[in-house]
């Protein structure tokens, strides 16, 4: 298999044409005539602790040969309730999370609203409101910190008494760990700000994702043999990898088969001496086309280097070649491993 061949091996299952789930607007729209095992959170990341309540919640699932249901809630509860807090950052856009719970295996996912109302509900309001009135679960799997409810005031025991009212069951999974370090969606926001994308995917068990759309630059990195996508994300409140030039795969939006690249995130010090305009460059490695306007899609590898200021243009050249070199060997490695 060549090189090109293993690189769209790698990712071939994260690509969506691959995995469905049935998508509901609230939780008054769902129904179903078979029992439901439901969990619910924001499970930004849906990273390894979230993948275990999933299996958990599939396993019970087929106990009752019933179906897997996720109620997550959007916009996210803190621009809701702090609306004024501009500094929240999140690992995975909504169309992301849709995708990554998707390929889980999962059946259903709820996307519920989430208001001032809803965020006054008591616990008890809430379950009536979203559980009785709406999904009616048949049993509730949540994960070990799992809070609901008016001041976050449902607890587990909370919740199993309204089980017990109301005639669904309720079980909790204890955070889960990854070589003895317990995995949360905090710890995988601060890895990938620090650049740790090599550990951050090793708790998302699939690499970091960032989508944007193609705009035009300066055209300086073609005249140093390294043309690159200039990327403008446009979801404000999407986590962007620390400063410093990554190995990673790029796909054009529609296509299937994902690309070796080099990226470089950060203000360009060598060219932009006096202004610090941040910016995400892409360079594929095995070459590309003109995509202005069209939406590219990268999944981060591992983080080569910090960004540095170099004396001049040429000194810069040199030091793209080696990272260019260094990624492909990256790359080259990683393609034997399925990193999805």
């Amino acid at each position: 298999m060549n090189f090109r061949a293993k690189v769209q091996a790698i990712l071939l299952c994260s690509h969506p044409i691959f995995a469905k789930v049935k998508v509901h607007r609230s939780a008054l729209e769902f129904a179903t005539d078979v029992p439901v095992v439901l969990t619910i959170g924001t499970f930004d990341g849906v990273h390894h602790g979230h993948r275990a309540v999933i299996d958990l919640l599939k396993q019970r699932a087929a106990e009752l040969n019933g179906s897997s249901v996720l109620l997550t809630f959007d916009p996210h509860p803190r621009i809701v309730l702090q609306p004024e807090n501009n500094l929240l950052r999140l690992l995975n856009s909504m169309d992301e999370r849709k995708q990554l719970l998707a390929e889980s295996g999962l059946d259903h996912l709820v996307v519920q609203p989430f208001t001032e109302e809803l965020s006054r509900m008591t616990p008890m309001e809430y379950v009536r409101e979203l559980f009785v009135n709406g999904i009616k679960p048949t049993a509730v799997i949540i994960g070990y910190d799992h809070r609901f409810g008016r001041n976050r005031e449902g607890t587990f025991e909370s919740l199993q008494n309204l089980g017990n009212i109301y005639g669904f069951s309720v079980e909790s999974l204890p955070a889960q760990t990854v070589e003895n370090t317990r995995v949360s969606s905090t710890k995988v926001r601060a890895a990938i700000l620090s650049g740790k994308v090599q550990q951050a995917r090793q708790w998302l068990l699939s690499p970091y994702p960032l989508s944007g759309t193609v705009i035009e630059g300066d055209k300086i990195g073609r005249t140093l043999g390294f043309p690159t996508a200039n990327l403008d994300v446009d979801d404000p409140i999407k986590l962007i990898p620390g400063n410093g030039v990554y190995a990673a795969f790029a796909q054009y939006d529609g296509a299937s088969q994902w690309l070796p690249a080099m990226v470089n995130i950060g203000t360009r010090p060598t060219i932009n001496k006096q202004i610090e305009e941040h910016r995400i460059e892409v360079h594929l490695l095995q070459g590309g086309r003109s995509c202005y306007d069209e939406r590219l899609h990268v999944r981060f590898i591992k983080r080569l280097r910090d960004e540095h200021s170099f004396a001049n243009l040429d000194e810069l050249k040199a030091q793209l070649h080696q990272d260019a070199e260094e990624a492909v060997l990256c790359l080259n490695q990683v393609s034997h491993s399925n990193p999805s």
